[in-house]
């Protein structure tokens, strides 16, 4: 069979801890219940648009066609094993690793980047975690992005830079409530963004999510500072919070009232109160900054 190339999510889910539930509950008692986990593993994941590509012990490797499926497949992949009475003494549970980017098809087995990554941020990740990188994560909706945070950086054989690892938030840590994006129990707040420079006023609400800022004349903010780049970053809101993101070369820095001054580098920041924006230097040093208001 010829080899096809394709871009795809792919998810790596294992049972945690097997080893040693084998060693406590016995070989058939283990043997049962890590397969319980694997059939609900491979359920979740044909429910969710996904395909099986293959199972190696206690590990599913699946593929999905854009990465909100991997995320949803993976919260209710770990909110089905969540469920699962203790093995004995053991509360069984599992750990997942996804990533989207470019593949490689050859005889019903897949290969690539994507693949290689997947498989090292599920080893980064420990029991009832999911872990995925930023890339993945600038490719979700709104309503997932904003159930991810930033945890660590790794370095990747064959990447000149390390990639920034993102943990998906699919239980809150008192009642276990599930934030699956199909059945968010959040209801975004009716919130807006005043955004004031040289006199003209931009809103972001729920009808205008977003706003690019930068040199360039064609953004919705144009900041004609030297030092700003033209596509220089944007803010979006995600359910109620709104989130500046820095893409630039020189960096962001926010100011929020009462606070002292961040830089942001190629990262993310959540905007609160009344602060100011300034692009690609510090506040001192420019005559156009951006002035917020969160209300």
């Amino acid at each position: 069979m010829a080899e096809q190339a394709s871009e795809a999510a792919v998810l790596f889910a294992d049972v945690s801890g097997s080893t040693k539930l084998y060693e406590v509950a016995g070989d058939a008692v283990a043997h049962a219940a890590i397969e319980k986990c694997i059939v609900l593993m491979r359920e979740r994941t044909v429910q969710a648009q996904g395909r099986v590509i293959k199972t190696i012990g206690d590990e599913v490797m699946s593929a999905f066609p854009t990465a909100d499926a991997a995320a949803d497949a993976a919260i209710e992949m770990q909110s089905a094993i969540a469920e699962l009475p203790a093995v004995g003494t053991t509360k069984i549970g599992i750990r997942i690793g996804f990533n989207f980017g470019p593949i490689v098809e050859r005889e019903g087995d897949i290969f690539g980047d994507a693949v290689n990554l997947a498989a090292r941020l599920s080893h980064v990740a420990t029991k009832d975690q999911i872990i995925t990188s930023r890339d993945t994560v600038m490719r979700m909706s709104p309503m997932l992005k904003s159930s991810t945070r930033s945890i660590t950086t790794i370095q990747v054989k064959g990447k000149a830079e390390e990639i920034q690892v993102y943990e998906l938030i699919w239980q809150q840590s008192e009642d276990m409530t599930t934030l699956a994006s199909t059945k968010s129990i959040f209801k975004p707040k009716k919130t807006l963004l005043r955004l004031k420079v040289q006199g003209t006023e931009v809103e972001l609400s729920q009808e205008k999510p977003v706003v690019a800022l930068g040199r360039d004349a064609t953004a919705d903010v144009v900041i004609r500072e030297r030092m700003a780049s033209r596509a220089h970053g944007k803010i979006e809101r995600r359910l109620d919070k709104f989130i500046l993101a820095d893409h630039s070369a020189n960096g962001t820095y926010v100011t929020i009232e009462g606070d002292r001054e961040i830089v942001l580098r190629r990262e993310e920041f959540m905007l609160r109160g009344h602060g100011w924006i300034v692009l690609g230097q510090s506040w001192e040093n420019v005559t156009e900054a951006v002035e917020f208001f969160c209300e």
